[in-house]
């Protein structure tokens, strides 16, 4: 790195990415390269995440690409998430160059790999490229193989501007920050620019490309990747899918952008104090530069006053955004239980997407049928695990449509899904059923009709609507209960019994009852006649009563992470 700087992990630049081992954002470099040929090239290289949750990410990224490299690990061998990359790529009409990586370790089996990938991957694999990262073996072939595969982008010079906002970050000096990709035309300091799709002209301040760090330049050309510098503030009037064109006689249609993502979760986002609520909008607004797939509106709860119901693709992402906030934006929060989005029939006609349990409605009379999302996911598990995974599958509610082994080690299973069934706990319970080597990734199926009610959880007679959950009629009883059993271990005992509820539709299903503090009030009697102790008693016994009707009782943030954490 100039400077003389080194860092293990570059583009992995988020401490959770460097916790998790995961690469969560996508991150640009350029990098120049004198091939055999003489010639110098500039590669402008983007790192993509692999995991389901951030897909999004990747859509974005193949759509400014002309090629992409598949890495596959030479140990763990062809994941979930390669398939549904490979199939993204091949549908964007890349050139796709297959690498196995990690070959310099003792458990490498760069055969075995290239022979999974051949049943898995809908490629041609039969010049796979084998490299080790770490030590730099192969690399330079592979680096060749990119300059001789990949054309070179198209793109007029002269022609009038166009240009993509493929990402975008904010700086508190400088503004909004954005990544551009120049199809056509060019862009240099000083410049009127207009945006296609916000109808803002500015002038831009700085122009540059990520070599790897943001280094300026005089001028980007068609081609080039880089980024604009503009001062504007308003993170709003920069959107990443937006076209970016001169300010006067510019090009008459934008560039074709991105597909808007559909959150498949929904949860509640509260601030622990309610002064935060203008820190956590400000906070969510700059997250969504950095972050396009979330999806967030105000929303209101009786519990815990004024928050956002979040849009999220899956779990991981939302713990991510959750950590995001707290880490980067110094935010306390507070997340309610993830819910999917249901559509719902009336008797009288009407329709309507519900995504929060408050919205849900409550009776047979009115309604006719609900239906929710179900999604075909692919497992894909060494050949050991398969009975685990098909018997965690089929308590899920899963159902087989697939199974078939790629190699003697891996098996690939193919299920649908209801997606409420596996937003949960899933995740984990795959990784401990499997030893940790089983992955999954899963697509929109559709909506299908289910039997579904709401819980609604009551703490000392009141209702916490942050609490209510959409299940299965047939399993509405223990889940109501086994949330009750976990609030209780959560919240406090207070100086009065509390009941804790369980209701579907004004029915109790299931109770538990926190016994209250006792004080022993008759301690400092030494003697005397048993009246002196009963007066006492019943003293205490009427302050408890009177603090029954109007205490409250403080929810901690457990008892909502409660819902999430299952046996």
């Amino acid at each position: 790195i100039p400077g003389g700087k080194h860092l293990e992990l570059y583009l992995d630049k988020m401490d959770l990415e460097k916790e998790r081992g995961i690469t969560i954002k996508a991150q640009s470099v350029r990098l120049e390269y004198k091939a055999k040929d003489g010639e110098a090239y500039a590669l402008n290289l983007i790192d993509t995440p692999g995991h389901v949750d951030f897909t999004y990410e990747v859509s974005r990224s193949l759509a400014a690409c002309e090629g992409a490299v598949l890495l596959v690990d030479a140990c763990q061998g062809v994941q979930a998430q390669t398939v549904a990359n490979t199939h993204l790529a091949v549908e964007a009409g890349l050139s796709i160059i297959p690498v196995i990586n990690k070959i310099d370790m003792p458990n490498a089996q760069p055969d075995v790999v290239k022979s999974e990938m051949e049943q898995a991957l809908d490629i041609d694999v039969t010049d796979a490229k084998s490299i080790s990262a770490r030590t730099g073996e192969g690399v330079e072939v592979l680096l060749e193989t990119i300059v001789e595969k990949v054309q070179p982008p198209v793109g007029d010079p002269k022609a009038t501007l166009r240009a993509l906002i493929f990402d975008s970050t904010y700086d508190p000096y400088r503004g909004v920050v954005a990544f551009i990709r120049v199809i056509d035309g060019y862009l240099e300091t000083g410049m009127k620019i207009k945006m296609m799709a916000a109808k803002l002209s500015v002038e831009v301040e700085e122009v540059g490309v990520l070599a790897p760090d943001m280094t300026g330049v005089e001028r980007l050309s068609a081609g080039e990747v880089g980024y604009i510098m503009t001062g504007v503030k308003d993170v709003g009037q920069m959107k990443v899918g937006d076209t970016v064109t001169n300010d006067k006689h510019g090009a008459k249609k934008p560039l074709p952008g991105y597909k808007d993502p559909k959150p498949m979760v929904y949860a509640g986002l509260y601030p622990i104090e309610g002064e935060e609520y203008g820190s956590l909008r400000d906070a969510l607004d700059k997250l969504k530069l950095n972050d396009a797939s979330l999806v967030y509106e105000p929303e209101n709860s009786a519990a815990l006053g004024f928050g956002f119901r979040c849009g999220f693709l899956g779990l991981l992402h939302m713990e991510i955004v959750q950590e995001r906030l707290e880490r980067e934006y110094d935010v306390s929060l507070l997340i309610t239980s993830p819910h999917v989005n249901y559509h719902v029939y009336l008797r009288n006609g009407q329709d309507f997407m519900v995504n929060n349990p408050a919205g849900f409605p409550v009776g047979r009379d009115i309604v006719e049928r609900i239906e929710e999302p179900y999604v075909v996911a692919t497992l894909l598990t060494p050949s050991e695990y398969v009975g685990p995974v098909m018997e965690l599958c089929q308590k899920k509610r899963g159902r087989m449509k697939d199974l078939r082994y790629l190699s003697q080690r891996t098996a690939e299973i193919v299920y649908e899904f209801a997606l409420s069934e596996i937003i949960r706990d899933f995740f984990n319970a795959l990784k401990s059923v499997s030893k940790g080597y089983a992955t999954y990734d899963y697509e929109f199926l559709g909506y299908e009709q289910s039997d579904l009610v709401r819980v609604d959880i009551m703490v000392a007679g009141k209702q916490v609507d942050a609490l209510s959950m959409i299940t299965y009629r047939d399993s509405a009883q223990s889940e109501g209960r086994r949330l009750v059993e976990k609030l209780k271990e959560t919240i406090s005992k207070q100086l009065f019994e509390v009941a804790l509820q369980a209701s579907i539709g004004g029915k109790i299903i299931a109770r538990e009852n926190i016994s209250p503090l006792r004080k022993d009030v008759i301690a400092k009697l030494y003697g005397g006649d048993v009246t002196r102790k009963r007066k006492l008693l019943e003293k205490q016994k009427k302050g408890k009563k009177r603090m029954k009707t109007i205490g409250k009782v403080e929810i901690p943030q457990e008892a909502f992470l409660s819902l999430l954490k299952v046996e």
